[in-house]
């Protein structure tokens, strides 16, 4: 088991490793021809610190393990919205880009409903992966199209490197991240049998925190920098990629249908549908992640896998638990959005109005 550990822990720094390097060499390309810190988050660090699960995603279901490829995706995306923007929200309060909130926030909502549709018959086919590909390729090109238009590529001082340095770091860290998905893959497995527990609670815990990882490294520093639009942006970015580009990818080069996990159906992408959904109103507050909404996510992410656990483990404080959430933590949390959400509504309309009448 130590041996395993240690392959497990070689592996995530491989994918740290991988993942800096290919954001690093990808973020300085994008530099040199003048992107916007917006446009670099919704695209070229959503791409690289996606890398990982897309390595990973792929080293699974050619392993033949789907709990961890689906696992590792639906588990991503939710760290991406509970964790990581609770702990860089805790850090700083993040801002978010209206442009975010009438475009990409929706698609991705749109996206994650898409994909519970794509579940709900049991198996992902060749033919739906395709479609989410498809569907990658058309918001990338109508958010290079938005760019330009928006003059968001104008006017931006582009930085000089050398292009040949940066290629390799790209490379390097392909090689990095291909060699320590399979390292975190059958690592995991191991750990799976060895403890009892199934393969998609590791893939929505371990090997999905441990993808993550370069999400937070990248959110943890922006914050900690004040590049607040960085965090936001890249984590609804990375989303969508794992959604359009790690599902579509991996099972376009999988030989056969990705089997659905009946769990994954009832519980957690349900989760995942929620923790999308409550994004709009949070975000619409303000155009800011407060610090207590931050600790909010937080808590809920820390309740989620206590969850995922106690029911593995088939806990007798499950029920007590499960109620709790249910009857009194969540409707609380709801509540408590839809009247930020309200109030925020009516302060947009009374200025609105106050200037309608000025004029």
């Amino acid at each position: 088991m130590a041996i395993t550990f240690l392959w497990f822990t070689a592996g995530l720094v491989a994918l740290i490793a991988g993942a800096e390097s290919l954001v690093r060499g990808a973020s300085r390309l994008a530099d040199s021809l003048g992107i916007s810190k917006l446009v670099i988050g919704l695209t070229v660090v959503a791409f690289g610190t996606s890398a990982p699960e897309l390595a990973v995603t792929i080293q699974a279901g050619t392993g033949g393990e789907p709990d961890i490829l689906l696992g590792n995706v639906v588990g991503s995306n939710l760290a991406n919205i509970l964790l990581i923007l609770g702990i860089s929200a805790a850090i700083v309060p993040l801002y978010v880009n209206p442009r975010l909130i009438r475009q990409d926030v929706p698609v991705m909502i749109a996206i994650t409903v898409l994909v519970f549709i794509l579940t709900l018959n049991g198996f992902l086919h060749f033919r739906e992966c395709l479609l989410l590909f498809t569907l990658l390729v058309i918001y990338l090109l109508h958010l290079a199209r938005n760019s330009r238009a928006e003059g968001l590529l104008a006017d931006i001082p582009k930085k000089k490197g050398s292009t040949y340095l940066n290629l390799i770091y790209v490379a390097a860290g392909l090689v990095l991240l291909i060699g320590g998905a399979g390292w975190v893959v059958d690592s995991a497995v191991l750990f799976a049998e060895a403890a009892g527990v199934s393969e998609l609670v590791i893939g929505l815990t371990i090997v999905a925190a441990g993808t993550s990882l370069p999400e937070i490294t990248t959110s943890v520093v922006a914050a900690l920098r004040r590049e607040r639009e960085l965090v936001v942006s890249g984590i609804i970015g990375s989303n969508i990629f794992n959604l359009l580009a790690v599902l579509g990818i991996s099972g376009m080069v999988i030989p056969e249908a990705v089997p659905v996990n009946e769990a994954l159906l009832r519980f957690d992408l349900l989760v995942l549908l929620a923790a999308s959904f409550a994004c709009m109103p949070i975000f619409f507050t303000g155009h800011i992640i407060s610090r207590g909404e931050g600790l909010v996510f937080l808590g809920y992410y820390a309740a989620y896998n206590v969850y995922l656990w106690l029911s593995s483990a088939e806990h007798a404080a499950l029920p007590v638990f499960s109620n709790t959430m249910l009857w009194f933590v969540l409707p609380i949390t709801l509540f408590t959005i839809i009247m930020l959400a309200i109030r925020e509504w009516r302060k947009r309309a009374r200025v609105w109005k106050s200037m309608h009448n000025g004029q």
